[in-house]
Order: C-alpha cells, then structure tokens, then sequence
C-alpha cells in the first residue's frame, strides 16, 4: 500500500491563486475584451487573471509530486505589522502628507520583526523616507504635497 506523498503548503497556495483568478476573471465579465490591437478594458484583467490561473494550476500540480515540509508557526507579529502598513499610508497620506505618512508607515512596517530595535528602526525609517521623498518628489518630479493638511505647521 503507498502513499501519495502531498505539499499542503503549494496545495494551499495553489488552491487560492486559482480562486484569485477565478473571482478577478469573474470581474472582468462585464467589460469589453476588445483585440491585442485594441485592447479593451478587460482584455488586461483577463490576461492577468488567466495567467494567475495557469500560476494555480502549475502550483497545485506541483504539491502532489513530493512531500512538503509541515507548516510552520504562524508569524502573527509580522501580518499585524505588515498588512496594514500600506492601508494606514493610504488612508494618512493626503491628510499628512507623504512625507510623515511614508515614515510612520516604514515605523510600523519594521516593528514586524522582533529583532527591530527602536533606534534602528527609526533610522530605516527616515532613510527610506529620504529616499523615497529624493525619488519621487525631486527627481521624478511627481505632484504630491509632501506635508498634509493635517500637520501643524
């Protein structure tokens, strides 16, 4: 008697990269596909979501040739920290401003790992902050205030 050896991690993975493209896919029924010459606006969802398929089933295809590590602990910590690192910058960056909003946002980013200490963390965060603000304001000149509304001076 064998048994079939299975990787539950890209069984997963495979499994909801199949879904993702099957809801996308199911999104762009309602828009105009259009040509390759002519694109409409749904060809490019399309293509997304039918190579996100392809993606999937490769993925889930693959979990069934070899056996795969169990999971592992889950790091709550970092999908904490992470996710809504991004929400809190686009929810505070037209009222603070891109430059305080980007520095909380990298502030808050670092704390998801527990080996981030409160001075390096704030040093990575006015240096992506710097970075960030020399790119997109100065040398690619993009219009954005960088101090919001919401700041007090």
């Amino acid at each position: 008697m064998s048994t079939r050896a299975t990787d539950n991690t890209n069984l997963a993975a495979g499994i909801l990269l199949i879904l993702t493209a099957l809801f996308f896919g199911w999104q762009t029924t309602g828009l105009a596909i259009g040509t390759s010459l002519r694109m409409g606006p749904g060809y490019f969802p399309m293509i997304l979501s039918g190579l996100l398929f392809i993606i999937g089933v490769i993925i889930l295809i693959g979990a069934f040739r070899k056996e795969g590590e169990p999971f592992g602990k889950i790091a709550w910590r970092g999908i904490l920290l992470i996710l809504p690192a991004p929400v809190f910058f686009g929810l505070t960056v037209r009222g603070l401003g891109f430059v305080p909003s980007l520095f909380f946002t990298a502030l808050i980013a670092s704390q998801a790992s527990v080996r981030m200490k409160p001075l390096p963390a704030l040093i990575l965060a006015g240096l992506v902050t710097i970075f960030s603000t020399l790119i997109f304001s100065y040398a690619l000149g993009l219009p954005f205030r960088r101090f919001g509304p919401w700041w007090p001076f």
